[in-house]
């Protein structure tokens, strides 16, 4: 009865088209009324102890990071530097596309701003090269979605707070995942294009290559930074999202000199209002997540997969489809908030790896950023690029079936993650 409670408050509020941070709320009430303890101020306090947490500082500090390395010109100058390396081969833009996705994933964190960027600085120019419009936009959607993986993560962080998983190991554990992603495009889009003719940019020269590689050092040394300081402990996840803020600011402002003063309200004010609807989405859900534990949701759930706690990989591939499913209904944020205080008790008593179960999750999270309907980076770059969302859609197609190929992959063979990671964590 709780679970039918639970799910058919939040279901029906999103059906009559209540924002999901309200519906998130209402979901919470109608708990609350079933357990009878309907107090709206344990309600309003469950809110404001939800976002009162300090690793979810990050959150704020790496989208303004994002921002600024967007209109900052360090996101043009990784796609330069990709261009100059791998633009000339046969199909480069889209290797470039993927190339320049992995090093902006290493930046920001966010798969819209990386979207976002990737759509407006390459999309046209694969174009005019005589791409498929539809299946370049596709592998935009795609490859942005490396972001969520690759640390620094925002996905990680929530997830973190929320499983109470170490979010320095979620971060170095993503590392190759990340880059697994980014090899399952590459072949893809090898396998698509091998017919096509197109127009390939001319190779570069030795010189321009140096130049552009020059011109993207400062960008380049962020992610370094942050990897290193959080490999030997030097600060804590939150700190490095200080820290990649303030490089950025310092780098777009008197490096590039691409931003001035008066440039940067803007920008501020962009990374205030997504975070605001992020942590506004945090505080909602840890009303559920709360009275989930006081119902015992958990233990039902437990219960309910006994057979399968005996045999992790199915367990496992049971859960991935359940995400994918509720992927394609919800944005990333609110999957990971509702699903992750249900699911950590049966991953535990599986004995699965946590931080195993996190990449997975978060990866399993960042392909429903694709799945239509309610796919939020495929509205971006249908937006962005100016496209009808089936066509984005259609062209997304095959690059999905291989990221999803990719997961059930690591599902089947757990080392492919958990061996870099301890080597990593080490």
């Amino acid at each position: 009865m709780t679970v039918a409670i639970f799910l058919g408050s939040l279901i029906g509020a999103m059906a009559l088209g209540i924002p999901i941070a309200f519906s998130l709320l209402l979901c919470g009430a109608a708990l609350m009324w079933h357990l009878n303890m309907f107090d709206a101020q344990i309600l309003a306090q469950n809110v404001v102890n939800g976002a009162d947490s300090f690793p979810l500082l990050a959150v704020p500090f790496f989208m303004l990071a994002g921002e600024l390395m967007n209109q900052g010109g360090l996101s043009r100058r990784i796609v330069n530097l990709a261009m100059a390396l791998v633009g000339h081969i046969k199909g480069g833009l889209g290797y470039v596309t993927i190339v320049a996705a992995c090093m902006m994933a290493a930046l920001s964190g966010s798969a819209v701003a990386d979207a976002a960027a990737l759509t407006a600085l390459l999309l046209p120019m694969m174009v005019a090269a005589g791409h498929d419009k539809a299946r370049s936009a596709g592998l935009i959607a795609s490859a942005s979605i490396i972001a969520p993986v690759i640390p620094p993560s925002i996905g990680f962080v929530i997830f973190g707070v929320a499983g109470g998983v170490s979010i320095s190991k979620l971060f170095l554990a993503g590392i190759v995942p990340g880059l697994l992603l980014g090899a399952a495009l590459w072949c893809t889009w090898w396998w698509l294009v091998r017919r096509e003719v197109v127009l390939a940019p001319p190779r570069k020269s030795r010189g321009e290559v140096l130049k552009a590689f020059r011109e993207s050092t400062w960008a380049m040394v962020l992610p370094v930074i942050v990897l290193v300081g959080l490999k030997f402990g030097v600060f804590t996840p939150t700190e490095a999202a200080v820290v990649a803020a303030v490089y950025a600011l310092l780098v777009s402002t008197l490096v590039y000199r691409e931003l001035s003063i008066k440039d940067l309200y803007p920008v501020f004010l962009a990374a205030a209002k997504t975070t605001s609807v992020i942590m506004f989405l945090v505080a909602a859900a840890m009303v559920s997540a709360w009275l989930i534990t006081v119902a015992q949701l958990p233990a039902q759930i437990v219960a309910l997969l006994q057979p399968l706690l005996d045999n992790p990989k199915l367990l496992m591939l049971a859960i991935m489809v359940l995400t994918m499913v509720v992927g394609t209904a919800l944005d990333m944020t609110p999957t990971i908030l509702l699903l992750t205080p249900v699911l950590m008790p049966v991953v535990k008593a599986a004995g699965i790896d946590p931080v195993y179960f996190g990449v997975l999750f978060i990866m399993n999270n960042a392909i429903g950023l694709i799945t239509p309907p309610v796919g939020t980076v495929l509205n971006t770059v249908a937006g962005v690029g100016r496209l009808k969302m089936d066509e984005v859609t259609r062209g997304v197609m095959p690059f999905m079936i291989a990221q999803f190929a990719l997961v059930l992959l690591m599902v089947m063979f757990p080392q492919i993650v958990l061996v870099p990671a301890r080597w990593l964590a080490n």
